[in-house]
């Protein structure tokens, strides 16, 4: 029995097909899809549904197979990189890479390590060489400093931290080797959907009303008190980092004003409304929020939705 192989077919776009419907036939590498079940790329699947009974693909993540079959594992849209398929979830636990400015809270204390809540998958890791001890001694960690670690950090207690590597069972280490790092206090912890962290340069920044921010890029939110470094005539510059890398592991919140208190929760809940209305959070973003929630005098009206919509919308055309 003879077998011939046909060569496939061109399928042509129709001439009056709009533009937008044209891009959406596209693939990632610019070829046209085919007029079969493939031809539902960029739409909505839910798990169990069909993505394609093509042999020919590859299944990717978000993806599983059944007899020549794809389906789909979660809800998401379909991506397809030449002959690998993939379902990108719509909403998912946050994903670390190298450099990422995240904001945990400790988990365990281990055996010359900490086990850190990021919302990823798994704990990350900080070791307890990745730290700077107190007073900014620069010297390799001995048992005695191993015996102190709840000292440094305890169970529930809050930090900033900087992604530093990959672990072989997927998990990241972090690190809290610099002054910008280390124990959070004197303020308010809330959590967003990750999805509207938006990634730059910095991720700590300074509000009005003597409040700062820091965004993590894991969705854990930070807001407190400005933390003003120590100043005065005739100090040196080590001095000066002895003395804040000794704050670092304070336990004790300080005095805050009735005036700071009121602003750190009025910027918490602004960044609340703008996850709420799934808008980007951004440094720009956050203080128009702010500025339009000023025409309220107590802060306590940010709580509610309409409230937090109508915000959230001024914001939007503020920028």
């Amino acid at each position: 029995m003879t077998i011939t192989i046909l060569a496939p077919q061109p399928y042509i776009l129709p001439e009056d097909l709009p533009e937008d419907d044209i891009q959406d036939l596209l693939d990632t590498e610019g070829d046209t899809e085919m007029p079969d079940s493939m031809s539902r790329f960029n739409k909505i699947v839910t798990p169990g549904e069909l993505i394609t009974d093509d042999p020919q693909f590859m299944k990717g993540h978000g993806t599983y197979t059944g007899i020549d079959k794809a389906f789909a594992s979660v809800v998401g849209t379909i991506t397809r990189t030449n002959k690998l398929i993939t379902v990108k979830p719509v909403k998912s636990r946050y994903t670390p890479e190298i450099g990422d400015l995240v904001v945990g809270r400790i988990s365990e204390v281990s055996q010359k390590r900490w086990k850190v809540d990021v919302g990823a998958r798994q704990d990350a890791i900080l070791q307890l060489s990745a730290i700077n001890l107190p007073g900014g001694i620069l010297r390799r960690k001995s048992e005695s400093d191993e015996l102190q670690m709840r000292n440094f950090f305890a169970e529930g207690d809050l930090l900033v931290a900087e992604v530093q590597a990959y672990f072989h069972d997927g998990s990241v280490s972090i690190h809290t080797r610099s002054l910008k790092y280390g124990k959070l206090r004197n303020g308010y912890f809330l959590q967003v959907p990750p999805i509207y962290i938006v990634r730059s340069k910095s991720h700590i920044y300074n509000m009005p009303g003597g409040v700062d921010v820091i965004l993590g890029v894991n969705g854990y939110v930070y807001v407190m008190k400005h933390l003003a470094l120590p100043t005065g005539t005739g100090i040196s510059v080590t001095r000066l980092e002895e003395e804040a890398s000794e704050a670092i592991y304070s336990n004790v919140n300080e005095d805050i004003p009735e005036i700071t208190r009121s602003n750190i929760a009025r910027i918490a809940n602004c960044i609340k409304a703008l996850a709420k209305m799934q808008i980007p959070i951004t440094e720009t973003m956050i203080i128009s929020a702010y500025e339009a929630s000023m025409e309220l005098e107590d802060v306590g009206d940010l709580v509610f939705p309409e409230v937090q919509e109508r915000i959230a919308t001024e914001a939007k055309f503020r920028r």
